[in-house]
């Protein structure tokens, strides 16, 4: 099991995400930010708009999903 952050995986606050793979962690997030857009947290909002910016390019999207899911198999086992 690992944990990664909220802010790690680039949004906005240090709510844990605890699993054993990041498919699992992306859940989790996209969860998460489900509840905060219905919440209207302003943070989480911003972050979501350079997020939905960021899909608009393919490849980018597919580097920073390769590259949080990097970062996520360098992570130490809980």
């Amino acid at each position: 099991m690992k944990t990664m952050t909220c802010n790690q995986l680039g949004v906005a606050c240090n709510k844990e995400f605890q699993a054993n793979s990041f498919a699992e962690i992306a859940e989790m997030s996209q969860k998460h930010g489900t509840e905060m857009f219905h919440i209207n947290d302003t943070e989480h909002l911003k972050a979501m708009s350079e997020m939905n910016d960021l899909m608009q390019t393919p490849d980018d999207m597919k580097n920073w999903f390769k590259s949080k899911k990097n970062e996520f198999s360098k992570l130490p086992e809980d």
